[in-house]
């Protein structure tokens, strides 16, 4: 992937970059694969906002991703390489033998016309799908399992891939990308390779209204605010926030204040958290 700048013929392309679109090889996707999707637009169940700053966008469909990779042993050709608008990685069109059509995250290096196989023997090459514990240490590996049969749930964003590291018992030892190094049931499926399209984290979006169009609305500034809106309001002129900390406009630490739960049942195979 290559990415592409603009001159700044207006405000709104000094800094913009986009990506080429080099890898992509077919504009319309497979209709098989399509299904509809509802954008909640923040809001829960109830209609009450849970997620602030979202809303409008562009209209998507989804993709069926194939995460489980659970056809064993059935060889498939990758057709074609795709954009999908509900990730920022690629997706690749696959036709097994027994013909099928499935989707999956594109791996860097796979091309047009190389074949992907899952199952516990299968060669070690990318785009193939096989348990940990059948995997060589220092492998880098994407799409991967955190209970076995569920579907790859981790390693699924442009560019990522996590090391094996070690092997020990009933579990395999991995390196996420976000440093964590943590325990996995060696029975899970992971997908060989490093996840494509890697410059997708190098990209500038350049204007508000490319936000828009990712349905991410305005985010603004509590200490702007009136004192009943946010803690961090009030005040004449460019006041500071007037508490030790940053708080959450519901009164909470925010900022580095850690969230996740001390007693959570993973904590046992979390062995480094993340840096």
């Amino acid at each position: 992937m290559a990415i592409r700048l603009y001159k700044a013929y207006t405000p709104g392309t000094r800094n913009r970059t986009v990506s080429t679109f080099n890898e992509i090889t077919k504009n319309k996707p497979e209709k098989k694969l399509l299904r509809k999707k509802h954008s909640p637009k923040g809001h829960n169940n109830r209609g009450i906002i849970t997620s602030r700053h979202r809303g409008g966008g562009h209209k998507k469909r989804y993709r069926i991703i194939d995460f489980k990779r659970n056809k064993n042993n059935i060889t498939g050709k990758v057709k074609n390489i795709e954009y999908d608008p509900n990730r920022n990685a690629r997706i690749a069109l696959i036709y097994y033998k027994d013909g099928e059509k499935r989707y999956i995250l594109h791996p860097r290096s796979l091309k047009i016309g190389h074949t992907v196989v899952s199952g516990t023997n299968v060669p070690i090459e990318v785009g193939n799908s096989l348990p940990l514990e059948n995997i060589p240490l220092g492998t880098a590996v994407h799409n991967i399992e955190i209970r076995p049969h569920k579907g790859g749930q981790i390693v699924r964003a442009a560019g990522t891939y996590a090391q094996i590291v070690a092997k020990e018992g009933n579990y395999i030892t991995l390196k996420l990308p976000s440093t964590e190094v943590r325990n996995i049931n060696k029975k899970c499926y992971a997908t060989i390779g490093q996840i494509g399209n890697i410059d997708a984290s190098n990209i500038k979006i350049g204007k508000a209204g490319r936000n828009r169009w990712l349905s991410r609305r305005p985010h603004v500034r509590g200490v702007v605010m009136n004192p009943i809106d946010h803690p961090h309001g009030g005040g004449e002129g460019k006041s500071p926030i007037g508490k030790i900390h940053p708080v959450t406009p519901w009164g909470k630490p925010a900022l580095g204040q850690k969230t996740r739960n001390k007693k959570k049942y993973s904590n046992k195979y979390i062995l480094r958290r993340r840096k």
